[in-house]
């Protein structure tokens, strides 16, 4: 698809714009919590003392970046119809302002609704199948349950140290991307344990890493959510490809998962907490409150510290007592089926192509078949940094041709004496 120049300075002219509109909405600041009160509250919890969080949010006033997100919608209809990249433009402008709407009712209930419509909810359904995120995120739970004594003897060790995590990854991440173009910091603030930007991935202070963490920590954070915001950097057309829009974080974290099990970096008890935060979101939907959630997942195995960390996630930026939730948790499960779902329908159409384009900036799964012409005509480039994993392309293709012939073998209609070798 050629694109003449006076299209292409349009093209740049309101990508520049959405980039510009959007940088005073920062969605995980503003719904997260301070550290120093999780810290007082869960040494609280810990002791029997059940009091709900007080928590105050700062809430923006983003009417003016409303009303440019939506005129950046109405030009990119009218002006770009027909065209992949409008089409790009507009939804990813759309997502921005919904998730603008949902921010400006921080501390509310009002918050419940936008983060649904951007990361949907327990019970969509998966596609292609004809059960739902919620069964799938049940699923997860009572296998692990039932491996759990089985796995004992695989022993997790969290021996890694914040600042000892942080010297490994900065060595890996040198050799990998060029010595200094990503960053790892300690910070004692960070609610989460480890979080990633373009140049950036900070690790909790004070927290202790399993080797687990530091494989999940290099597939999931540094391969792909800072390989795709250094690709999208790449871009000379769309800038706005080096950022996580609200409508591309279903694929982003799908993505980062799926990197986790292809790469054999994913443990049965990550997929199990992945899941207990879906069924947290549907209990917090039909009324239940944080401190009912949090004792939730405390009875499912968790510790004091991380079962107030898993319902925290929960309850961002909402009220505390019942009846809302922040869905963003509910992408994780979601998107990991539907990504894993993608990479084998790539395989099975031989479109190896697409499954790279999936890595050449901050895309949702749609957005890499729309976009495919341009990616053929040049006017955007492919990815400069790939996966590990995705490096091995062999290897890659023998797991996926494997997981699709399988996927045809029920195991309902399987019979024990039929697995018994006969000599």
């Amino acid at each position: 698809m050629n694109i003449d120049a006076s299209t292409h300075r349009l093209y740049a002219a309101l990508d520049q714009r959405l980039l510009v509109a959007t940088r005073t909405i920062n969605i995980l600041p503003t719904v997260s919590w301070p550290a120093s009160l999780e810290r007082r509250m869960i040494e609280a919890y810990d002791k029997g003392d059940f009091a709900l969080p007080q928590v105050d949010y700062l809430r923006p006033d983003l009417a003016a970046v409303r009303a440019e997100l939506a005129a950046i919608e109405r030009e990119a209809e009218v002006l770009l119809v027909g065209d992949p990249i409008g089409e790009f433009l507009c939804r990813t402008a759309t997502s921005w302002r919904v998730a603008a709407e949902m921010l400006e009712a921080v501390g509310s209930a009002g918050v419940t609704a936008p983060s649904i419509a951007l990361y949907g909810r327990p019970g969509d359904a998966i596609p292609g199948s004809d059960k739902s995120n919620l069964d799938a995120a049940r699923y997860f739970v009572e296998l692990s349950d039932e491996l759990g004594a089985d796995l004992l003897a695989d022993t997790v060790s969290m021996d890694l140290s914040a600042e000892e995590l942080r010297a490994d990854l900065s060595r890996v991440l040198d050799e990998f991307f060029g010595p200094g173009r990503i960053v790892i910091e300690v910070d004692p603030e960070l609610t989460a344990k480890a979080a990633a930007g373009a140049t950036r991935i900070r690790l909790r202070g004070g927290a202790h890493f399993s080797e687990y963490d530091r494989h999940q920590l290099l597939a999931h954070e540094a391969f792909v959510h800072s390989l795709t915001a250094l690709n999208g950097r790449e871009q000379p057309l769309l800038g706005s490809l080096a950022r996580t829009s609200p409508r591309v974080t279903a694929t982003q974290e799908g993505l980062a998962v799926f990197a986790e099990l292809i790469s054999g970096a994913i443990d049965i008890a990550r997929l199990k907490r992945i899941s207990l935060r879906i069924l947290a979101i549907d209990m917090a939907l039909n009324g239940a409150d944080f401190v009912e959630v949090y004792k939730y997942f405390r009875h499912c195995g968790q510790g004091a510290a991380d079962s107030f960390h898993s319902a925290q996630r929960v309850f961002r930026g909402v009220p505390l007592t019942g009846g809302a939730a922040f869905a963003k948790d509910n992408v994780y499960l979601s998107g990991l089926l539907t990504v894993h779902t993608f990479f084998r329908w790539a395989f099975k159409q031989q479109r190896m192509d697409l499954l790279r384009y999936l890595f050449a900036g901050k895309l949702a799964l749609h957005d890499v078949i729309t976009l495919q012409p341009h990616f053929e005509a040049g006017t955007l480039l492919p990815p400069r940094w790939l996966p590990p994993w995705m490096q091995r392309v062999h290897g890659l293709a023998g797991k996926l041709a494997f997981s699709l012939f399988v996927n045809g073998i029920h195991m309902g209609q399987v019979q024990a004496d039929e697995l018994n070798l006969q000599l």
